[in-house]
């Protein structure tokens, strides 16, 4: 089964006031492009938050955001550690009471020792990040169904396409042989009208027109353009990295399309041949959103 590469999904979790959010969404990309927006506290996390990530998308260019909440206040502001403050405090007086000071303390006072007033940012995203790791996997989960969904009915309208140049390639396998015998008679006929003197050499005549309307057979590249069809349901149906396989596939079918436009003795085939080119083209473009 085949994925889209765009989709969209939202995952929370909760416990007690403390509550996370997740969002995440991919767009078209050769390859994976992963980019986060995290609540500051847990930017020690991002490695963890990238390969958790890694771990269930493959190809795209994805946007993920968290935001945290403690009540009704956005994003998770470091608790305070009471022993800290009550340490800066007692540091501040026997300060003023050395330098004979008559001044009150001031909170701004406290503040200028705030990076010992917090508890750890790494305490604080260890305990917190099984939540915001329940979030995430909710939201990827979401993403994955939506790009499953999608990826779904791009197989439904590959398949038809596909279809369509089965039938097509019929057509030209069946108009083939007849086009090259009734090519090499015509040949023949207009040789033997410019000169003359070539019936005499008939055995040589014959010899020259089937190598010039064997060059005009087609039959090695409808084998092989039936034998990258088959590859391509193959991949639609089993391969892990469809996307990739697919366009390397296509380009193929492509080159021998190509060749049996060029090497096309009649109207019927050419007709055909560029029914193929057209379906081609619109699977190119529909495999680039599958990852």
């Amino acid at each position: 089964m085949i994925s889209s590469m765009t989709g969209y999904g939202k995952g929370l979790a909760k416990n007690g006031d403390l509550s996370v959010e997740a969002e995440i969404k991919s767009l078209n990309s050769r390859y994976l492009d992963l980019s986060l927006r995290l609540p500051k506290f847990l930017q020690n996390k991002e490695f963890e938050v990238r390969e958790r990530v890694k771990s269930k998308i493959k190809r795209g260019k994805v946007y993920l955001s968290v935001s945290v909440k403690k009540g009704e206040f956005e994003e998770r502001f470091n608790e305070i550690d009471p022993a800290s403050v009550k340490f800066a405090v007692g540091l501040l007086k026997d300060i003023k009471k050395s330098a004979k000071l008559t001044d009150k303390i001031k909170l701004s006072d406290v503040l200028l020792f705030q990076n010992m007033l917090f508890k750890d940012d790494s305490e604080q995203a260890s305990e917190e990040f099984g939540l915001v790791s329940e979030a995430i996997d909710k939201a990827v989960s979401e993403l994955n169904k939506m790009r499953d969904a999608e990826g779904s009915e791009l197989e439904k309208d590959l398949r038809k396409r596909i279809l369509i140049i089965e039938e097509s390639l019929t057509k030209i396998e069946t108009s083939a042989s007849i086009t090259v015998k009734e090519y090499f008679e015509k040949l023949k006929d207009r040789a033997l009208q410019l000169v003359g003197d070539l019936a005499n050499n008939n055995d040589r005549l014959n010899v020259e027109l089937a190598l010039l309307s064997e060059r005009s057979d087609v039959t090695e590249e409808c084998v092989r353009l039936r034998s990258h069809i088959k590859m391509f349901l193959d991949t639609l149906e089993k391969s892990e990295d469809a996307g990739r396989r697919l366009n390397f596939i296509v380009q193929e079918m492509n080159r021998e399309a190509n060749t049996i436009n060029s090497k096309s003795l009649a109207s019927e085939i050419s007709h055909s041949g560029i029914m193929i080119k057209e379906e081609i083209e619109k699977i190119r473009e529909q495999i680039q959103n599958i990852e």
